[in-house]
C-alpha cells in the first residue's frame, strides 16, 4: 500500500520537475472555489439569489436539504440559556486552555493595532457588524471563533454574528458555543453553507445583513464569499489548508513528516517540503509511510498525499528558498538548525513563518498570538494573516481654504481639462471666478 507514495518525492532534474511542482499548485488552487464552468458555481448562485429573495424560508429549505436538520426561524438561533448551559459543562482544565489562548491573540493584536495613528487627512472607522463562520463538523472548531472574533475585539467591534451548520446532533458542538460566550457573542445561529453566507450578505428577517464577512469554510463557503464580495468585504477565499516546509539534514525527519500529516489530515491539505538533500528527502518518505499507517484514515490520507503534497529535493537551498517564495504558502516552515533565522530573512512570500524545530504550525492554530486565518493557494504574494486592522476601514479627509483652492487651481484646471472633463474644471473655475 505504501509503495504509491514513492511518486511523492521528486527530484530537480527529474523530467517535468518543475511542471510537477506547478500542477500541484494548480491543483490546490482549484480545490478553495469552484470554477463559474462548473455546475456547483451554478448552484451556489441559486441558492444566493434564493436565500436574497425567500429569506428564512430559503434558510429552512436548505438547511433541511443539506444537513437534515428542519429547524423552524425561531429555531435558527442558539438561546441564551443554550450559550450559557454549554459554557457551565465544559471541562475546566480546556476552559483554562481556551481563555490563556484568547488572551494570546488579545495581547497580539493589540500590539499590532494601527487605528490609534492620528493623521487630519485619513479617518478610520470601524466596519460593523462582522460575520464569522465557523465550519460544522463532530469535533468541535473553537479555535476558528478565536482566531477570528478576538481581533476584531480588540479593534472595537461588538456587533459579532457567528453561524455553524448543524452538524453535531442537529445544532453546533458546545465547545463551540461556550467559546462564543465567553467571548461574549450572542448571535449564534445554527446555519451553514452557501445559504448562511447568503444571509448574512443579503440579510433575512431573522440573522441581520452583515458589512464583512471572515472564516474558513469548504468550496461551497468559499465559492458563496467569492460571488458576495462586493455587496460585503470578505477575508479570502481560502482553502485548502497547507504548509511548506524548508529542511536540511538537521532536521528531525520523523518531525517533519509529522508536521506533513498534520495538514493533509484537513482532507483537503498540502504539505510540500524542499530540501537540497536526497538523503534527507527519502527519510522523510519513510517516516511517512511508517506514520501514515497509525492513522485512523490511512487510505485516505494516502491519496491527499499523493494529489496534494510533494517532497521535492532540488540542486541547492537556494532553488528550495525560491521555490518557497513562488508557491507562497498560508505556513512555512523552516527546520534548518542554525540557519532557521538566516533564512527567515529571504522569505518574501508566507501568510505566516513558524521558524525551527520546536515551532510547528499547530502552535500557530492555537496559541502564540497571530490569528490562523491566512491567505492560502499562493494568496500570500499580495494578501496578509486576518488581524485587528482588518476590521477599520479609513476614509480620506479634504480641507482647502479659499486660498489654498486658490494657489492649487491653474494646476488642477489643467489636469481636468488634459483629461477632457470639462465640468471638472468648470467646478474649480467657478470658485475663481469674482
Amino acid at each position: 500500500m505504501n509503495d504509491e507514495l514513492d511518486q511523492i518525492l521528486v527530484s530537480e532534474g527529474q523530467p517535468g520537475f518543475p511542471c510537477k511542482l506547478g500542477e500541484l499548485r494548480g491543483l490546490v488552487m482549484n480545490a478553495a472555489t469552484f470554477g463559474p464552468y462548473e455546475n456547483e458555481f451554478k448552484r451556489v448562485g441559486e441558492i444566493i439569489w434564493e436565500v436574497g429573495e425567500q429569506g428564512d424560508k430559503a434558510l429552512r429549505k436548505f438547511t433541511k436539504d443539506y444537513d437534515g436538520v428542519d429547524l423552524t426561524p425561531e429555531e435558527f438561533q442558539i438561546s441564551k440559556e443554550e450559550l450559557e448551559k454549554a459554557h457551565g459543562e465544559i471541562d475546566k482544565q480546556l476552559l483554562k486552555s481556551l481563555r490563556q489562548a484568547i488572551e494570546n491573540v488579545r495581547k497580539y493584536q493589540k500590539e499590532i493595532f494601527i487605528s490609534a495613528k492620528k493623521h487630519s487627512g485619513i479617518r478610520y472607522k470601524l466596519i460593523k457588524p462582522i460575520g464569522i463562520y465557523v465550519p460544522g463538523a463532530s469535533a468541535p472548531l473553537p479555535s476558528t471563533v478565536i482566531m477570528c472574533a478576538v481581533p476584531a475585539q480588540v479593534a472595537g467591534v461588538e456587533e459579532i454574528v457567528v453561524v455553524s451548520p448543524p452538524r453535531y446532533k442537529g445544532s453546533i458542538h458546545p465547545t463551540t458555543l461556550a467559546v462564543c460566550y465567553e467571548l461574549g457573542i450572542e448571535e449564534v445561529y445554527r446555519i451553514g453553507g452557501a445559504q448562511a453566507i447568503a444571509a448574512m450578505a443579503r440579510g433575512t428577517t431573522v440573522i441581520k445583513k452583515v458589512d464583512k464577512i471572515v472564516g474558513p469554510g469548504n468550496k461551497w463557503v468559499q465559492t458563496a464569499k467569492q460571488i458576495v464580495l462586493g455587496w460585503v468585504g470578505i477575508d479570502s477565499m481560502a482553502g485548502p489548508s497547507e504548509v511548506l516546509i524548508i529542511a536540511n539534514e538537521k532536521a528531525n525527519p520523523a518531525w517533519v513528516a509529522a508536521d506533513m500529516l498534520s495538514q493533509v489530515e484537513h482532507a483537503p491539505g498540502s504539505a510540500v517540503v524542499v530540501t537540497a538533500s536526497k538523503e534527507f528527502g527519502k527519510k522523510v518518505l519513510d517516516e511517512v509511510k511508517k506514520q501514515v499507517k497509525q492513522l485512523s484514515r490511512a487510505q485516505e490520507t494516502i491519496e491527499y498525499m499523493i494529489k496534494y503534497s510533494r517532497i521535492a529535493v532540488f540542486n541547492n537551498m537556494d532553488s528550495a528558498i525560491e521555490c518557497a517564495n513562488e508557491f507562497a504558502p498560508e505556513h512555512l516552515e523552516i527546520q534548518c538548525g542554525d540557519e532557521s533565522k538566516k533564512i527567515a530573512e529571504k522569505i518574501e512570500n508566507a501568510g505566516a513563518i513558524f521558524i525551527g524545530d520546536y515551532s510547528p504550525v499547530a502552535v500557530g492554530d492555537y496559541w502564540a498570538g497571530p490569528s490562523h486565518t491566512l491567505p492560502t493557494g499562493g494568496g500570500a504574494r499580495f494578501s496578509s494573516a486576518l488581524t485587528a486592522n482588518d476590521f477599520i476601514k479609513s476614509t480620506s479627509i479634504i480641507e482647502y481654504s479659499k486660498e489654498k483652492l486658490a494657489e492649487s487651481a491653474e494646476d488642477i484646471i489643467r489636469l481636468a481639462e488634459a483629461e477632457g472633463l470639462d465640468a471638472h474644471a468648470k467646478s474649480v473655475k467657478i470658485r475663481q471666478e469674482k
